[in-house]
C-alpha cells in the first residue's frame, strides 16, 4: 500500500459498467466498429489535407489539427473501454486513472482553443481579405497550432498537479472512465485550491466561448454587406459553428451532470450522458467538414478515384 498522504488506494473501480452485464458483447462489438469509423474517417480528413497541396491554408490546417485531437482524445477512451468490457473486473491503476484525466480533458479543451483560432481565422478571411495571407502567415499559423496544444495541456497540468495531493477516502468511480471531479469527490476533505483552480480554467475557457460568438457577430455583419461575403460564410463558417455548438452541447451536458445529476437517474442513461463528448464531436466534426466544404468534398472523392484507378492497374498487371 502506498503513503496515504497522497492517495489511499492502488486502483479505482469503475462502477459504471453494472449497466453493461447484460449485453456486453454486443456492446463491444457495435463500440469496437464506431471506433473504427472513427479512426477511418479522421485519418481520411488528415491524409486528405496532408497529400493535397491546394490544401494546405491556415483553415484546412487548423481542420486537420482538430482531426489529431480527435484521435489523441479517444485513444484515452475508446482502448480501456473494450478492454473493460471483456473483463470481469473493470479497474484502473491510480496513475492510469490520471493519465486518462490529464488526456481527456486535455482533448476537450484543446477542441475549444482550436475553434477559438478558427474563429479568428475566419474573421481575419472574410473582414480583412487583403491582409489575410500577410495575418495568417505560415509562422503565425505554425504558433497558433503550437499554443492550442501547449495552453491546455499546461492548464490540464497544473489540475491535475493539485488533484493528485488529495488524500483520498474511497476508490469507487461512478463512470465508465475517470473523470477529475469524480476523484475529487473522493477526497477526505474538500480542497480549496482544487476548487478555485477548476474555476479559473472554467473561466479561461468560458472566455474562449466568448471571443468566439463575438467573432461570429462581426462576421454576420461584414457577411451581410456582400454577396461574396454571404457566401464564403456559408461554406466556411457554418460547418465551424456546427462543430462548435457539437462540441459545446456535448461538454457542458457532461459537465453539469457529473456535479448537479441526480443519483436516481438509471446507469446506463448517466452512462450515456458521461461519454457524449466522446461519442458525437469525433464522429460528427470530420464529416461536417468533409461534407460541406466543397473543397474537402471534392479533394477526397479525387483522392479514392486516383487510389481506385492505380489499385485496378496493379490487378492487370
Amino acid at each position: 500500500m502506498r503513503n496515504t498522504s497522497n492517495f489511499s488506494f492502488v486502483i479505482f473501480s469503475l462502477s459504471g459498467f453494472s449497466a453493461t452485464a447484460n449485453y456486453k458483447i454486443t456492446l463491444f462489438s457495435l463500440t469496437f466498429l464506431y471506433y473504427c469509423l472513427i479512426i477511418c474517417v479522421n485519418m481520411a480528413l488528415i491524409l486528405t489535407i496532408i497529400l493535397d497541396q491546394n490544401l494546405h491554408e491556415p483553415m484546412y490546417a487548423f481542420i486537420c489539427n482538430l482531426c489529431m485531437n480527435v484521435l489523441f482524445g479517444t485513444a484515452a477512451f475508446y482502448p480501456k473501454f473494450l478492454i473493460d468490457l471483456l473483463s470481469d473486473i473493470q479497474v484502473i491503476s491510480y496513475e492510469g486513472c490520471l493519465l486518462q484525466v490529464l488526456v481527456i480533458y486535455t482533448y476537450a479543451t484543446i477542441d475549444f482553443s482550436i475553434l477559438a483560432v478558427m474563429a479568428y481565422d475566419r474573421c481575419v478571411a472574410i473582414c480583412r481579405p487583403l491582409q489575410y495571407h500577410s495575418v495568417m502567415s505560415v509562422r503565425r499559423t505554425a504558433v497558433l497550432i503550437g499554443l492550442t496544444w501547449l495552453v491546455p495541456l499546461c492548464c490540464m497540468v497544473v489540475g491535475i498537479t493539485i488533484t493528485s495531493t488529495l488524500k483520498l477516502c474511497g476508490s469507487r468511480i461512478d463512470k465508465l472512465y475517470c473523470e477529475n471531479w469524480s476523484i475529487v469527490k473522493l477526497a477526505c476533505s474538500t480542497s480549496r485550491a482544487n476548487n478555485i483552480v477548476g474555476l479559473i480554467i472554467i473561466a479561461f475557457y468560458c472566455v474562449h466561448v466568448i471571443f468566439i460568438v463575438c467573432s461570429y457577430v462581426r462576421l454576420v455583419n461584414s457577411a451581410l454587406k456582400s454577396k461574396e461575403g454571404r457566401r464564403k460564410f456559408i461554406q466556411t463558417c457554418v460547418p465551424h459553428l456546427l462543430c462548435l455548438l457539437n462540441v459545446a452541447a456535448a461538454l457542458l451536458f457532461d459537465v453539469m451532470y457529473s456535479r448537479y445529476g441526480s443519483a436516481s437517474v438509471p446507469q446506463s442513461v448517466r452512462n450515456f450522458m458521461a461519454i457524449q463528448f466522446l461519442m458525437m464531436p469525433p464522429l460528427l466534426n470530420p464529416i461536417i467538414y468533409g461534407l460541406i466544404l466543397t473543397k474537402i468534398r471534392y479533394r477526397m472523392v479525387a483522392l479514392c478515384l486516383k487510389a481506385g484507378q492505380r489499385f485496378k492497374l496493379r490487378l492487370k498487371a
